[in-house]
Formats: C-alpha cells, sequence, structure tokens
C-alpha cells in the first residue's frame, strides 16, 4: 500500500456505480461496479457511501492507497451547486489530491470522442445534451423533467404511448395499434385492465419501461400515432444537439453528435434515420456516432485529460474498455 495512481474514475448513475483506477500511462490497474447512485432519494452521504464501497473494492485489487486526481461523472449532478455540493463530499473522502464532478452525461460524451470536443445526447429512461470544447467552454441543459423543458426518454416516451393509448379505447382520442399493444404485453386484452394493473401496481412502477420497446415496435409496423411519437422525439435529439452546437459555435466545424444512452443505442430505424436526417439538415457539419462504450471510459479520459495525460495513455485505456 501506499502507492498512487493518476485517476480515480467515478460513473455513477441511478442504476448502477462504476470505478476504474487508471495510471498516469492509462494502464487499468482495477475495476469495480457498486450500487445505484440516487441522492435525491437518500441524501449525499449515503449515495456517497454507496460509491466509498467500490472504490475500496477497486483500491485493495490495484494495491494503491489514493490516486492524483478523482474524474466524477454523476447522475444528479444536474446544477452547479449539485456538482459543488457533490464535489466537497467525494473531497472529504480523501481519496484524491484534487476532484472535479461533472453530470454523468459527460462521460458517455467523452468516451465517444478523440478529444474533449463535441456534442452527445443521451435517451435513456430521461434526455440530456451537454457538449464542449478543449478550451474548458461547455453547453448543457438542466434536464430535470418538464419543468425544464424536457421531453423523450424511455419513461416519457411509456407515459405518451399510455396516454395515446387509453384516450383511443375510449374515444377520446383517435384509433392508435398502442391501444391492443401494450395491453398485450402483459397478457391484458384492454387498456381499462393495463390502468387498473398499473394503478393498483399489480404491475410494479418500474415495468412501464417495458412499454418503449412495444411503441418502437408499433412505430416501425407503420402505426401513425406510434410513428409520430418516434418523430417527434427526433426532432427533440436534434433540437438540442443543435443548440448546443451553436452554444459552443460549433455549427460551421465538423464536429461529433455522440448519440448515447438505450433508447439511441438500440438503433431503432425510424429514429436513427430521423435523427439523422434532421441533424443533416440543421447542422450538416455535425458527425453523428452511436457510442456504446461503458461511460466510465470517459469520466477516465476526462481524469487523464485533467492530468496533462498523452494520446498513448488515452489510447492504452480506451483498449482496455474495447
Amino acid at each position: 500500500m501506499g502507492v498512487t495512481a493518476a485517476v480515480l474514475a467515478v460513473d455513477a448513475g441511478n442504476s448502477k456505480t462504476d470505478v476504474a483506477v487508471v495510471t498516469s500511462d492509462g494502464e487499468v490497474l482495477a475495476t469495480a461496479r457498486g450500487g445505484p447512485f440516487r441522492p435525491p432519494a437518500v441524501g449525499v452521504r449515503a449515495a456517497v457511501d454507496r460509491v466509498a464501497e467500490a472504490v475500496a473494492r477497486a483500491f485493495a485489487d490495484a494495491g494503491v492507497s489514493g490516486v492524483e486526481h478523482v474524474s466524477a461523472c454523476l447522475a444528479n449532478a444536474d446544477f452547479p451547486v449539485e456538482e459543488e455540493e457533490l464535489a466537497a463530499a467525494l473531497h472529504a473522502r480523501a481519496w484524491g489530491a484534487s476532484v472535479q464532478v461533472r453530470n454523468d452525461t459527460f462521460a458517455i460524451l467523452r468516451a465517444g470522442v478523440a478529444e474533449p470536443r463535441g456534442v452527445a445526447v443521451v435517451c435513456g429512461a430521461g434526455i440530456n445534451c451537454v457538449g464542449m470544447r478543449p478550451d474548458g467552454r461547455t453547453a448543457r441543459f438542466p434536464a430535470v423533467g418538464r419543468i425544464s423543458g424536457d421531453w423523450g426518454g424511455g419513461w416519457g416516451l411509456a407515459e405518451e404511448a399510455l396516454f395515446h393509448a387509453a384516450r383511443a379505447e375510449d374515444g377520446r382520442g383517435g384509433p392508435t395499434a398502442l391501444a391492443r399493444a401494450l395491453p398485450a404485453h402483459f397478457g391484458l386484452d384492454s387498456m381499462y385492465a393495463l390502468i387498473e394493473a398499473l394503478h393498483l401496481e399489480h404491475i410494479g412502477p418500474a415495468r412501464r419501461h417495458e412499454l418503449t420497446p412495444v411503441l418502437f415496435a408499433t412505430a416501425a409496423d407503420g402505426d401513425p400515432v406510434a410513428r409520430s411519437l418516434v418523430e417527434r422525439l427526433a426532432d427533440e435529439v436534434v433540437g438540442m444537439a443543435a443548440v448546443a452546437l451553436g452554444r459552443l459555435e460549433l455549427l460551421d466545424e465538423e464536429t461529433p453528435v455522440v448519440l448515447g444512452g438505450g433508447v439511441l443505442a438500440a438503433r431503432h430505424p425510424l429514429l436513427d434515420d430521423g435523427v439523422r436526417e434532421r441533424l443533416a439538415a440543421r447542422a450538416p457539419k455535425a458527425v453523428p456516432q452511436v457510442v456504446t462504450a461503458r461511460p466510465v471510459l470517459g469520466a477516465a479520459l476526462l481524469g487523464l485529460d485533467r492530468t496533462g495525460a498523452g494520446t498513448a495513455a488515452q489510447e492504452r485505456v480506451r483498449a482496455h474498455f474495447a
């Protein structure tokens, strides 16, 4: 013990936490996985305790007692005040001499680009977008739901699908195949039965996310309502990307636009083609690419950026997570 590595990379999301201990030349000494990171639900201290469990295992496996820099990309770090609070909590653990906290969307962005330059749109349970330039300038959105103007994400799509299917069945809305497809997914014969099961929690709330793939399948079969929801999501993805590119003055330069998260990484043809077509029209020099690399890679690369590591070190850590 007593050895110091260069970077502790932390990617902590709502479902899991990944950490990695990395040397200055890009060797990954150890990795570990922990539980979900949910400060709003359990408080900052308890949430950081979850991270600490994974860090302790990674430090033990790496044979180190600390690092030079902690690069933490965290869910729920949506505002500077939250980043500062979380950075202070991590710094108090004395894992590294310096700490930088970013929203976890930055990890996906950095994992998908060769240098800290580009824009990422992430669509998983929710939707978010960030951008960065090598000079440290960033672009971002609050991304905390409808109150911050967000539309989309897997959870939101499921809610929209349920809304239109319910109205189709009872006559308040136009017809859609979703009225049959959504209840059928759970072995039910009507939206009334599905609404009752969801309301009484005979079907747990977390299972609503299962309806997002049903929406995409229904859209692929040509249902106009389902298609309209997928097309609206394409509009949202491109709208966020174009605004971020504009804020960073990158609309006139060839710039990567990284698409990540479960919904975008699934490469549903209607959504994928729609995003690319709209992006070509609104930001012709943008270069869209889907990233499926583990976000902890991005946290590690951000840490190596901060410590001044060269290209060879970055390529080495990329190769580890390939």
